[in-house]
């Protein structure tokens, strides 16, 4: 049976955007890829307990990329829920430090938004563990691997599940039609990770931004087989 996907889509900068969080339920327990902002603290509180999540069943919390708006909350609801943080060891300065420029070329807007974007200290973490590319979660109960696609932080990663299900972090986004995503820290890499995807099985793209889409919009290729 696939894993059940739920979109906890929160709104960032007064409004003006929007982040998503994605809460996988697989038999009696959760996944959670990505926690938004610290700033959206009770609204994925509320949308974690209509979903049935409590402390006890939360078995992970994936992070994406070191980003505040998919961080900020990850050091209060491993406490809560008495969970584990997992992301690429690329970008642990940023949640360790705060700094969204850690290990980044900073071009001229993220310079800028800089004094927006960091994580306050009460809100930054050491993970409990990193993963690296291939890193299956099945443990975790998830038919799942990681896949490491550098391109919007050198950290960034997403995870495919075995039916083709992407969650790709900011490599990608939707807000307006499915493409790479225009903030990218590194576009050589970017592009890299956009030709390792496409050696893949994917069906479909659980972007951070915007809404999920079919891989074959972005790519104009045929849908993979992928497992039963």
């Amino acid at each position: 049976m696939p894993p059940e996907i739920r979109t906890i889509k929160l709104k960032i900068f007064a409004g003006l955007a929007s982040v998503n969080c994605y809460l996988i339920k697989v038999n009696n327990s959760f996944v959670l890829i990505d926690t938004g902002s610290s700033g959206n603290r009770g609204e994925i509180e509320n949308q974690l307990e209509k979903a049935g999540c409590k402390p006890g069943n939360l078995d992970l919390i994936m992070i994406t990329h070191g980003d505040s708006d998919h961080a900020g909350n990850a050091a209060y609801l491993r406490d809560k829920y008495g969970t584990k943080i997992a992301m690429h060891r690329d970008d642990d300065g940023m949640v360790q430090q705060g700094d969204m420029l850690w290990k980044r070329k900073g071009n001229l807007l993220s310079k800028l938004m800089k004094p927006f974007m960091g994580l306050s200290k009460s809100n930054r973490f050491t993970p409990d563990f990193y993963v690296e590319d291939g890193y299956d979660l099945a443990d975790y109960g998830l038919n799942a691997k990681v896949v490491h696609i550098p391109g919007h932080s050198l950290g960034s990663i997403g995870i495919l599940t075995d039916q083709g299900d992407l969650f790709c972090g900011d490599l990608l986004t939707n807000t307006d039609k499915p493409a790479l995503n225009s903030i990218m820290d590194d576009k050589k890499a970017a592009n890299s990770s956009i030709e390792k995807l496409k050696k893949l099985n994917i069906v479909n793209v659980y972007p951070g931004h915007g809404e999920p889409f079919p891989w074959n919009l972005l790519t104009g290729v045929k849908e993979p087989k992928v497992k039963e």
